[in-house]
């Protein structure tokens, strides 16, 4: 494994630079000198081997070393340059068929969380909660999108926050209709102003969409925010353990198909969160050979999933509206409680 957030998840090492060797219940990790201090203090459940060479090739090095004559890797995480060089670093005797594909073993074991993940989260989501509340006094007219999100992120730092979760979105007016519009030098004016950011706390994201109004609203401004509104109730009122993603993802859909803005909802409901902002399930529309989550897996509690539906009118403006939730037995927990009414600054 050399796909970080795994050996993290596995080990609790936060480097930038580790391969782990999993045999049987033996867990061996590799990384460099600069890690030597770190890696003794974080690791649990592993031994930790300090090499000058690339961690991924010292390790295939030392599993032939181990006698072991199949190697996994998962094809997802390893790009070809990268499958090359664990290649040359294999002896050409016991290269053949050495090296097979493993998919998504750990993505898999990371999708349920443990009771200290979820209180993780929880804190992760309350303070992303906390942040959205105060940068209400940063939005008006003039404020460019960037300002706004400066103001959002050093908030977070001073805050406690390790980092933000992905780079923020702040996006007004007709730049609103973006459902990625990252935060830019535009001016905000009268109109749709989105919000889409989250915080990292002790490794974990947090992750939640508010979408608010500069002044009055115009004709049909309020009516898209309520279909938005109702089909993300919809949403949520749909999650609980046992239910495929596909099936959240209808029960949304089908309520922006009823208001008539079902072509303006380009994406899926949501995904799953953790470790990473963007993690299995995926709760969306079947898609042909996508590799991004099975939307036809059932969801199990203990799954901490978005719900974010939208609606994204070109050149006039968009509405998106998204919490954070833990999948439970019987229903969800909402872990960004903040308010979804309509707010007019």
């Amino acid at each position: 494994m050399t796909h970080l957030p795994d050996v993290r998840y596995l080990t609790g090492f936060t480097g930038s630079s580790a391969a782990l060797i999993v045999k049987g219940t033996k867990l061996t990790m590799f990384t460099d000198g600069r890690y030597t201090t770190q890696a003794a203090q974080e690791v649990d459940g592993a031994n930790v081997e300090i090499t000058e060479k690339p961690a991924a090739v010292a390790a295939c090095e030392f599993a032939v070393e181990q006698g072991v004559t199949k190697l996994g890797f998962d094809p997802g995480m390893t790009s070809v340059a990268g499958l090359e060089t664990l290649k040359a670093a294999v002896p050409a005797k016991v290269r053949k068929n050495f090296f097979v594909t493993v998919s998504g073993v750990i993505a898999e074991l990371r999708q349920v969380k443990d009771e200290v993940e979820q209180e993780k989260m929880r804190e992760a989501a309350a303070l992303g909660c906390r942040l959205f509340d105060q940068v209400l006094e940063e939005i008006h007219v003039g404020a460019t999108e960037m300002e706004v999100a400066l103001a959002l992120e050093t908030m977070a730092r001073f805050a406690g926050a390790e980092r933000m979760s992905f780079e923020t979105i702040v996006a007004g007016g007709e730049r609103s209709a973006l459902p990625h519009g990252k935060a830019s030098g535009a001016k905000l004016k009268r109109g749709f102003v989105t919000i889409d950011f989250g915080v990292v706390l002790d490794g974990y994201c947090s992750d939640m969409t508010r979408t608010v109004h500069i002044g009055a609203a115009r004709k049909g401004e309020r009516e898209v925010y309520e279909a938005v509104l109702d089909a993300q109730l919809a949403g949520l009122a749909a999650v609980k353990a046992g239910v495929t993603g596909v099936e959240v993802d209808t029960a949304a859909r089908q309520v922006l198909e009823a208001a008539g803005y079902a072509e303006f909802f380009t994406h899926g409901t949501g995904h799953g969160v953790g470790l990473e902002i963007h993690e299995a399930p995926r709760l969306g529309k079947k898609r042909e050979g996508s590799r991004d989550g099975n939307v036809e897996a059932k969801l199990k509690a203990g799954m901490v999933v978005t719900i974010e539906p939208g609606a994204y009118l070109p050149k006039r403006f968009g509405v998106r509206i998204e919490d954070t939730v833990l999948v439970t037995a019987t229903g969800c927990e909402i872990l960004t409680p903040t308010t979804k009414a309509w707010i007019e600054l």
